[in-house]
C-alpha cells in the first residue's frame, strides 16, 4: 500500500486530525520550557542547546623563536616541545573511560592540543562518541586537575564536543536512516504494559541529556505517540521533489506516527500493514539523530520482523509488568530478539508498587522483571556473550503513579512535567544505562572483524566468542555462500578455487547489524560473511603481524 502517493500539496493526503487539548495548566511548549530552564537541575532539550559548533582545525601549536635561530637551538625547541605535548598526553592517559577500560588519549577523545610553554597555556578539546555521555561534566573536570598539576602549566581551557552521526552500516540503509547512530527497539509483545510510556519518556530523557532523539510509533492499529506528545504541527508533511516524509517535532524530538498520518488507526492486513511501517520508518527524513527509539507494537510477527530486518537494530529494551501473563509473552520477544542477535540491555518492570502510609505494597506480585533478565541471560548465553561480559541486562521498576498515567493522556511526558521526580529519575538511569551499553556494543561490533595488511590477514573477535583468530582473505573469499558464488537450486559451487588470486585483499569491511559484516572485495563483488561462518573456516597459524619501526 502506497500511502505516499507523491501529491501536489506537501500535506499527506490524509484527513487532518483534530488537535488535542493540551494539559490544563501549560498554554504551549515554549511556556514549560521558559519555567524549566530555571531548574539548575534540568539539562533541558536540544530546542534549548547552544547550534553554535566552532570548528577546530586538527593541528599542535607552539610557541617558537625566530626564524633566524640557529640549529642547534631549534633542535632544542623542537624536543622541548616535544616533551611538552608528551607530559599533556602523559597526564591525560592516567583519566579511564569506564564503558570501554582504555585511557581518553588511546580511545582517541584528545583533540586540537595546543601548547604555549612560554606562558604555561594548554587548550585542547575532548571529543566523546555521544552527547549524552553520562560522565563528561566528570571528564572535563579531571581533564583539568591532571593538566593543571603539570609544573609548567598556568593556564588550561578544555573543551567539550561530541562526534557527530556515524552509522556504522552507512550505504547498506535506505537514505532516511544513513545518519542515525543508535536504533533502539523498546518492547514488550504484550498489550497495555507501558511500553510506549517508557519509549516516550525514554526519548525525552536522552534528549535532556543532550543527545539528537527521535521516536517511531510503529503500532499502525493503535499509535500511542499522537496522544502522548503535543507538537504544534500535528500532520506530516512531504518534501515533493524528494518524495520524502518530513517528521514533526514536539521539544526538539522528532516524531513520525501512522497517527499523524491523519486516518487515526489503521485497518488493513498484515503485509499492508509491513508495508506502510516500511515506507514511513525509511522514507522520512529524520536527519542526524544519536538515537531513534522505535516503539514497537504487541506480538513478533510480520511487523516486528520487518522492522527488525528492515533496520539494524543496536540494542532492544523489554518493558514487562509483574503477572505471570505478560511475562509469558516477554519471553517471545526475547527469544526474537535472540534469534536475531539484538542484545537487550534493560527490563522495565512496570507497576510493580506504591507506596502509601509509610509503606510498600506489591499489589501485583513480584519476580517477573527478574525472571525476564534470567531469561534473557540464559538465551544470550551461547550466542551473544556481550549480555554476560557486561553484567547486563538491567532491571529498573516504575511505581503505580496517577501521574505517569495521566502524563500519558495529557501529551506532556512524565519526566517533562516533573523532571525531578522519583520517575524521572528512573529514566535517567535508564537513560545512562542505555547509552553505556550502546558505546560498549558499538565499539565490539566495530571490532569484531578487521584486515591486518602487514600480514595480509583479517582479524576475528566476534561479539560472541572470546578468542581472537587470523583467516586469510582468499580463503574468506572462497566460503562466500551467496548465489553468485553458489547455485541456490543444485548446490554447485559456481566460483572456483583459482577465480580467487591468492593475494586478494579486502578494500572495505563494514559491520553488518550485530551478525555478519559486509565484504568489499577489488572486483567489486561485496560478500556477507556471518561471524557463524567466519568461526568455521580454516584459521592461519603462527602468524605475527609485522613490528613497524619508527
Amino acid at each position: 500500500m502506497q500511502i505516499l502517493s507523491a501529491p501536489s500539496s506537501r500535506y499527506l493526503p490524509f484527513e487532518i486530525s483534530k488537535p488535542q487539548s493540551k494539559q490544563p495548566g501549560i498554554s504551549s511548549p515554549e511556556k514549560w520550557l521558559q519555567i524549566s530552564v530555571t531548574n539548575p537541575s534540568s539539562s533541558l532539550f536540544p530546542a534549548l542547546r547552544s547550534s553554535s559548533s566552532s570548528s577546530h582545525k586538527p593541528s599542535c601549536c607552539f610557541t617558537t623563536r625566530a626564524a633566524s635561530t640557529e640549529v642547534g637551538a631549534s633542535e632544542t625547541s623542537a624536543e622541548s616541545r616535544s616533551s611538552a605535548e608528551s607530559d599533556v598526553l602523559k597526564a591525560l592517559s592516567q583519566i579511564i573511560d569506564p564503558d570501554f577500560g582504555t585511557d581518553i588519549v588511546t580511545c582517541g577523545f584528545v583533540k586540537d592540543l595546543e601548547i604555549d610553554e612560554a606562558q604555561g597555556k594548554v587548550s585542547f578539546r575532548l571529543e566523546l562518541t555521544t552527547p549524552a555521555c553520562p560522565i563528561k561534566d566528570l571528564f572535563e573536570k579531571q581533564a583539568n586537575e591532571v593538566v593543571a598539576g603539570l609544573p609548567w602549566v598556568k593556564n588550561v581551557s578544555v573543551t567539550m564536543s561530541a562526534q557527530p552521526a556515524k552509522p556504522m552500516y552507512g550505504a547498506m540503509l535506505p537514505p532516511g536512516l544513513q545518519t542515525i547512530s543508535n536504533i533502539i527497539a523498546v518492547s514488550s509483545c504484550k498489550g497495555g504494559v507501558g511500553k510506549s510510556t517508557v519509549a516516550v519518556n525514554l526519548a525525552y530523557t536522552l534528549a535532556g541529556m543532550g543527545a539528537r532523539v527521535g521516536i517511531f510509533d510503529a503500532d499502525v492499529y493503535g499509535p500511542s505517540l499522537p496522544t502522548m506528545v503535543s507538537p504544534e504541527n500535528r500532520l506530516l508533511e512531504m518534501n515533493p521533489e524528494k518524495k520524502s516524509i518530513i517528521p514533526t517535532e514536539y521539544l526538539g524530538v522528532k516524531l513520525v506516527s501512522f497517527g499523524f498520518a491523519g486516518q487515526g488507526r489503521a485497518i488493513m492486513r498484515g503485509p499492508m500493514v509491513s508495508g506502510v511501517i516500511d515506507q514511513l520508518l525509511t522514507t522520512t527524513e529524520w536527519g542526524e539523530l544519536d538515537y531513534l527509539i522505535i516503539d514497537m507494537p504487541p506480538g513478533t510477527g510480520d511487523i516486528q520482523l520487518t522492522l527488525c530486518q528492515v533496520v539494524p537494530l543496536t540494542a532492544a529494551v523489554i518493558v514487562t509488568t509483574p503477572q505471570k501473563l505478560a511475562f509469558i509473552d516477554v519471553a517471545k520477544g526475547v527469544r526474537m530478539f535472540s534469534k536475531l542477535k539484538v542484545p537487550c540491555v534493560a527490563v522495565v518492570e512496570n507497576m510493580c508498587h506504591f507506596d502509601a502510609d509509610g509503606e510498600r505494597y506489591y499489589p501485583f506480585g513480584r519476580g517477573s522483571g527478574s525472571q525476564a533478565c534470567i531469561l534473557i541471560k540464559q538465551f544470550y548465553a551461547s550466542q551473544f556473550k556481550v549480555v554476560q561480559q557486561f553484567g547486563i541486562p538491567h532491571l529498573f521498576d516504575l511505581p503505580i503513579r496517577p501521574t505517569l498515567s495521566a502524563s500519558g493522556d495529557s501529551g506532556v511526558p512524565e519526566v517533562v512535567a516533573d523532571p525531578l521526580g522519583e520517575v524521572a529519575k528512573t529514566f535517567q538511569e535508564l537513560g545512562v544505562c542505555l547509552v553505556q551499553q550502546c558505546a560498549k556494543i558499538r565499539q565490539q561490533v566495530s571490532t569484531a572483524v578487521t584486515y591486518d595488511k602487514s600480514i595480509n590477514a583479517i582479524k576475528v573477535k566476534v561479539p560472541d566468542s572470546d578468542e581472537e583468530f587470523l583467516l586469510h582473505p582468499a580463503t574468506v573469499r572462497r566460503n562466500d555462500r551467496s548465489a553468485q558464488s553458489v547455485d541456490e537450486w543444485t548446490g554447485e559451487q559456481k566460483l572456483q578455487y583459482n577465480d580467487v588470486p591468492e593475494d586478494v585483499e579486502p578494500e572495505d569491511i563494514r559491520p553488518m547489524g550485530n551478525y555478519a559484516v559486509q565484504i568489499t572485495w577489488p572486483d567489486g563483488f561485496s560478500q556477507i560473511a556471518p561471524y557463524d561462518q567466519l568461526q568455521t573456516m580454516e584459521r592461519l597459524v603462527g602468524v605475527v603481524p609485522v613490528s613497524v619501526s619508527s
